[in-house]
């Protein structure tokens, strides 16, 4: 069975395969766009997320500018994993 960092540190692994970046140059935080292609939703549901507060999905605002933290995506993906494990 393997504890949270484990798992978190395995999702940060593949949102960077995913996104087509080494293993030793996955970036700290991705763009909307980078982000709808990791969940496979459009960018504007991750507005829609934002703005009503659906899911508690952290997010970067600066100015026009939003960002997600790839360590913080990947929490949030841990912890909305379902299923049994092994």
């Amino acid at each position: 069975m393997q504890n949270e960092s484990e798992t978190v540190h395995q999702i940060i692994a593949e949102i960077g395969r995913t996104l087509g970046y080494p293993p030793a140059a996955i970036p700290t935080q991705i763009d909307e766009q980078k982000t709808s292609i990791v969940l496979d939703v459009k960018p504007a549901t991750l507005c829609n997320w934002r703005c009503t507060g659906r899911y508690n999905l952290p997010f970067i605002k600066t100015g026009r500018l939003v960002r997600y933290r790839i360590a913080d995506l990947a929490a949030w993906i841990a912890k909305r994993r379902t299923g049994a494990e092994g």
